[in-house]
């Protein structure tokens, strides 16, 4: 049975798609991007979907690679 502990050097993953959600979830690829805690190379391939780049914009924040 597992402890429930999360492991240190584990890093969470960005989902793909922003959900919308208001308040944001702690894996929202817009909520990682403006903490900076979001991977430059996996932001470029995160937000050249137009849904995404359209919910970065809409907060206010620079998207990488536009």
């Amino acid at each position: 049975m597992g402890s429930g502990k999360k492991k240190k050097g584990k890093r969470d993953k960005p989902k793909k798609t922003c959900c919308k959600s208001k308040p944001r979830c702690k894996r929202c690829p817009i909520r990682m991007l403006a903490e900076g805690r979001l991977d430059p190379a996996d932001a470029k391939e995160i937000f050249a979907k137009e849904r995404n780049r359209k919910q970065a914009k809409k907060a206010h924040l620079v998207v990488p690679g536009d």
